[in-house]
């Protein structure tokens, strides 16, 4: 009697391309990038509403009623879990880039109170007078 051949477990099929969970901070990133894009969908939608409601009011919620309806609706649409997988893909491919503008940032930023220090002539702190002794020793 042949015994049936075992088959291998099953693998999820669609993989988690970014398997880190993010930070507070990071996911709220993310949900900047996802809100740009739903609003940037609907710009026409909001821009409709928005001059409706320019100089109203109260009267604003029945006067705009046709121009809400037809933002909110298209705000929905677009507001997808889609959207905001495609939000997080972009933050990831970005990763690098922010990283690269934040070291630039720094080194400007060292740059600049260097440059401050000597302008102003400010005496170096204890510290760094050691560190310049013990490198000309």
């Amino acid at each position: 009697m042949a015994t049936p051949k075992s088959e291998p477990p099953q693998s999820n099929p669609l993989p988690s391309r970014n398997p880190l969970p993010l930070s507070s901070a990071q996911e709220s990133q993310v949900r900047d990038l996802y809100y740009k894009k739903v609003r940037g969908q609907c710009a026409n939608e909001i821009r409709d509403f928005a001059s409706c409601a320019t100089n109203r009011t109260i009267s604003a919620t029945w006067a705009c009623r046709k121009q809400r309806l037809a933002m909110n609706s298209c705000m929905v649409q677009h507001a997808s879990q889609k959207e905001l997988d495609a939000a997080r893909e972009e933050w990831f491919a970005t990763m690098d880039l922010r990283r690269l503008e934040l070291e630039e940032k720094k080194r400007q930023k060292m740059e600049a109170e260097k440059f401050f220090k000597e302008w102003w002539d400010i005496p170096k702190s204890s510290s760094q007078k050691e560190e310049e002794e013990a490198g000309r020793d």
